[in-house]
């Protein structure tokens, strides 16, 4: 469990100058409630692509009541009987990691704001058997990033690190445009947006990325602002996580997720890459490096998974569409599609799965 240091966001006041510290100061209360609302229209799509119906249940069923800040609540206020955990869209809009184990109190975990402050509890004994990283799509909040790593957690049967990525307007520009329906067009306006707003409204770039500005050495505009390094918030993220966290030997994405983790393992260095298994869903990424830890799922009715995949096959072709919600019919079974990888499996039993996969 990360101390209360670790829910100290970045200060902007170290990365921007006294006039653009003004303007941030000025901006925030009218630029950060349009996030937060945006942020809600995201839970939204959570509750469409994610399996949080299965993760209330279970968390229902262990003593905790999930807090989202919809109109069905009532169970979560103060005099409900059971703990409360919360995963509001208002909650950590600068982006935060999530530590979820479903077999394991406390499940789910206190959210770390500050990405030093993980690289120490992933590096320390506290995080001695945190190997998976989760990543979901376009614009998740922490309720469906934490269902996802729900699912991949029950089924390897360990903990698992969800990414929450920051929100800011370079996020909100490509969703506003239909970037949502084009993922590699989406990092495009994304990374864009980001450099433009660094560059010339830097009060502006700061906002929805304080777990961006928290990473350890990470490199900035000139105006101290961040940009995107490897295509988008998420990238960066998973890039910098597997870079600092040796014991980080597997990732998992959903949707545009997949496509972060791609362009994260693209500027690793070999020898790193060759450690890491990657699983996604919903979007069949490149398996050009040079290794044989892939196991790819795509629906066969999934158009939007097919639409981005740009002509990749996957290892495995379920009859599903793109929504790994289990209570809806024809969804993506993530927990049972991780065991059926070989996921759970030693090295050397899992490359032999996965030629038998690639046979298919």
């Amino acid at each position: 469990m990360p101390d209360s240091s670790a829910n100290q966001v970045a200060d902007p006041s170290t990365t921007l100058s006294t006039q653009n510290l003004a303007l941030y100061n000025l901006q925030k209360p009218f630029v950060e409630p349009m996030l937060r609302m945006c942020r809600l229209t995201n839970t939204a799509l959570d509750i469409l692509f994610y399996d949080v119906g299965a993760l209330t249940a279970a968390l229902w069923a262990k003593g905790t009541a999930i807090k989202t800040g919809g109109a069905t609540d009532e169970a979560s206020s103060p005099a409900h009987p059971l703990a409360t955990l919360d995963l509001t869209a208002a909650t950590n809009p600068s982006g935060s990691i999530i530590v979820v184990n479903a077999n394991a109190a406390p499940y789910v975990g206190e959210p770390f704001l500050d990405m030093g402050q993980f690289f120490a509890h992933a590096n320390g004994p506290d995080g001695a058997g945190l190997h998976t990283l989760a990543v979901t799509g376009v614009g998740s909040s922490a309720y469906g990033s934490v269902a996802f790593a729900w699912d991949v957690s029950a089924a390897l049967g360990e903990s698992v690190a969800a990414i929450v990525p920051g929100y800011g307007l370079a996020d909100v520009v490509p969703q506003a445009l239909g970037g949502w329906f084009g993922f590699e067009m989406y990092g495009v306006l994304q990374t864009a947006t980001q450099n433009f707003l660094a560059s010339t409204a830097p009060s502006l770039a700061v906002m929805g990325k304080g777990l961006a500005l928290s990473t350890p050495g990470r490199k900035k505009a000139a105006t101290g602002a961040p940009v995107f390094l490897h295509g988008s918030a998420a990238s960066d993220d998973v890039h910098a996580i597997l870079e600092a966290v040796p014991g980080m030997t597997r990732v998992v994405g959903h949707s545009k997720g997949a496509l972060a983790i791609e362009n994260a393992l693209r500027d690793l260095p070999k020898a790193r890459v060759a450690e890491i298994s990657v699983l996604t869903f919903g979007c069949v990424i490149s398996e050009d490096l040079g290794h044989r830890h892939y196991a790819q799922y795509l629906g066969w009715i999934d158009g939007l998974g097919l639409l981005n995949s740009e002509g990749h096959s996957p290892e495995y072709r379920p009859f599903s569409h793109h929504s790994t919600n289990t209570y809806i019919p024809f969804s993506m079974m993530v927990a049972e599609s991780v065991r059926a990888s070989g996921a759970t499996q030693t090295d050397g039993s899992r490359a032999s799965s996965h030629v038998s996969a690639r046979q298919r």
